[in-house]
């Protein structure tokens, strides 16, 4: 999949790509008013949710299609490009007659196989800009198998938006991140256009200048943002949308970084990292034989595999000496539990074979 076009003409290399709007189109008044602050921001795609997928039965679950009459007159006096959610094969093609330039697939949707292929075979024979959303779960497989679905029916304008996971855990963001996450999507499919909604990953409209700036910081080609006249009386999602005021500051802020192709200084830094790199595997190569050694001693002696008290005494002095060299012990943690899990499992597969 390595011909993948711009999602609109506008849409280039040389700036961040920027969409914002209203999670829901709630009055004709509204779309208006959160129009002109868009515009006014320098943003030429306008979203607003017509259908919402809630979570609870009785929540606001959008106004349905006479939102695009209003959507319609947004077009009339701003010109902005239009964007709004499907869910349905149904959904799509209500938006397809109102005119819509493009379509997101949301989280819940995206989890979805059979979802997404109906909604895949409906799309065959247009074209329009689809916009998916990574599914609810850090699941790589299943978000670039939704998007191989959309490929296949003949769509080509494409991205993918990353919003964010559910965590059970506590949690700084509505969504966590997992950065890594979109990072392999990007590495599959390195032409694929790739934005980040900081709204859905915050959940507050204070973490969204910080989020957006890290994402374009990390490769992203542009933001999906949740803006609203009067955010405070959002019929959805009031917490995390920002005001046109605000979504103009934060964009005006941004800071929109890209390496000039044959930067020598940087290309000496990445071999730099590549030859620590191959030495972290060599280590790692090397620590697997000493855990296989490990098992076999362990059976000889009757041994059980798992030594719990030997990892959490060996985790506690790796992150108390990550904490002395300014490493931080919450990834030193991950690290070594990974490192860990991994010598349990050759010495087990190990013993299986012997």
């Amino acid at each position: 999949m390595t011909d993948f076009k711009p999602l609109f003409e506008e849409c280039s290399t040389t700036s961040a790509i920027y969409i914002a709007g209203p999670c829901s189109a709630e009055s004709q008044e509204q779309l208006l008013a959160a129009a002109e602050g868009v515009a006014r921001a320098g943003v030429g795609i306008f979203r607003a949710g017509v259908w919402k997928p809630r979570t609870r039965p009785g929540s606001f679950e959008g106004v349905g299609s006479i939102a695009f009459e209003w959507l319609g007159e947004v077009k009339r006096q701003y010109g902005l490009r239009l964007l709004t959610e499907v869910a349905t094969p149904e959904h799509l093609n209500t938006a397809l007659k109102a005119g819509v330039d493009g379509v997101w697939i949301g989280a819940r949707t995206t989890t979805n196989p059979f979802a997404i292929q109906e909604i895949a075979d409906a799309l065959r024979g247009v074209d329009i800009a689809v916009l998916v959303k990574n599914p609810v779960s850090p699941d790589v497989d299943l978000w670039a198998g939704s998007i191989e679905r959309i490929y296949r029916s003949g769509i080509r304008r494409m991205a993918a938006v990353h919003r964010g996971f559910t965590t059970y855990d506590m949690s700084h963001y509505r969504n966590t991140p997992h950065w890594s996450v979109p990072t392999e999507l990007h590495r599959r499919m390195p032409d694929l256009t790739l934005l980040s909604d900081p709204s859905h990953i915050g959940g507050r409209r204070d973490l969204i200048a910080t989020l957006s700036q890290e994402a374009l910081d990390r490769g992203f080609d542009g933001l999906m943002i949740e803006c609203h006249p009067t955010p405070d009386t959002a019929l959805s999602d009031a917490a995390q949308q920002v005001t046109p005021d605000n979504l103009q500051e934060i964009i005006g802020a941004l800071m929109w970084r890209r390496t000039p192709v044959g930067n020598d200084a940087l290309r000496d830094f990445r071999l730099h990292i590549d030859s620590i790199d191959n030495r972290i595997l060599e280590l790692l190569a090397e620590r697997m034989e000493v855990a296989r050694n490990i098992g076999d001693y362990k059976k000889l002696h009757s041994m059980a595999v798992v030594q719990r008290d030997r990892f959490n005494e060996m985790l506690t002095a790796a992150e108390a000496r990550a904490e002395s060299m300014g490493v931080s012990k919450r990834f030193i943690h991950r690290i070594f539990t990974a490192i860990h899990d991994e010598s349990v499992r050759q010495q087990i597969d190990d013993t299986e074979r012997k």
